[in-house]
């Protein structure tokens, strides 16, 4: 029986153990073209976000390496499927990636910033979010030039909602019980559940149509096109009312944890 037949017969979990244990590169070689499909998948899925500053291909070669990397540093000890822990390192890789090359044009992190303070005195003003036309009236633009405004600012809130959970989690680290286990440090443990309960909060003050986008994109990892085709609107629609949904969960967060 060949090399590659004899792993064809062994299962994701025990060809994990099997590199862990022999480090043996073929075994990698296999892993790596096992959990490629997942990173194609999110690759797809987040089209939508880093299309201006990147190719799929790119990406999915980013993320092989993301995968080898993650073969040489996963600890079966903590209990957490490869799946979910190659995952969110290839969805941090692309939006860090983003990050880095800094892309984001200077007029839509104008604009972006012009619709933040709008929304923000508008919600100080009325007690409540403001509309699209309450907000597009007090920047004295057209409905459709705010709405265009609000799809170009998409991975602005990406990134901006991504940095605010950063800042949020560095701004509430306090003096820690020595364990290598997170989990065994009470202040990290309560963190992350506080952090967990605001984002549940932060998502049920969206709207119905706002809080099935970010379910459909981030839950059930749909593209901005499936989505368009499950709700029975425009792709630019969805992309705004995603765009609507980041900036007011990131509204929420900074302004309920006073970052």
């Amino acid at each position: 029986m060949s090399v590659q037949n004899s792993y064809s017969e062994m299962t994701n979990e025990e060809l994990l153990k099997k590199y862990q244990d022999t480090r043996d590169l073929a075994v990698k070689q296999e892993l790596v073209m096992r959990y490629v499909y997942i990173v194609k998948s999110i690759a797809l899925q987040m089209r939508d976000v880093y299309v201006s500053f990147a190719q799929i291909d790119d990406m999915i070669n980013e993320g092989v390496l993301v995968i080898m990397n993650a073969l040489d540093k996963f600890d079966f000890e903590k209990n957490v499927k490869f799946e979910t822990y190659i995952f969110k390192r290839v969805r941090g890789m692309i939006i860090d990636l983003a990050r880095r090359q800094d892309w984001i044009p200077r007029s839509v992190r104008k604009s972006a910033k012009e619709i933040d303070n709008a929304t923000m005195e508008l919600y100080n003003e009325l007690g409540r979010y403001p509309t699209a036309e309450e907000i597009a009236a007090h920047l004295h633009v057209s409905l459709d030039k705010y709405h265009d405004a609000v799809g170009k600012t998409n991975l602005f809130n990406v990134l901006s909602l991504d940095m605010v959970l950063e800042e949020t989690m560095e701004n509430r680290k306090s003096v820690q019980l020595p364990s290598s286990n997170m989990q065994e440090q009470p202040e990290a443990h309560l963190m992350e559940q506080e952090l967990h309960g605001r984002l549940v909060e932060a998502l049920h003050s969206l709207k119905e149509n706002e809080q099935m986008v970010v379910s459909l994109y981030y839950v059930d990892e749909l593209n901005m096109k499936e989505i368009a085709r499950i709700l029975e609107v425009s792709e630019p629609r969805i992309s705004q009312i995603h765009a609507n949904a980041l900036r007011k969960m990131r509204l929420f967060l900074k302004k309920d944890l006073d970052i």
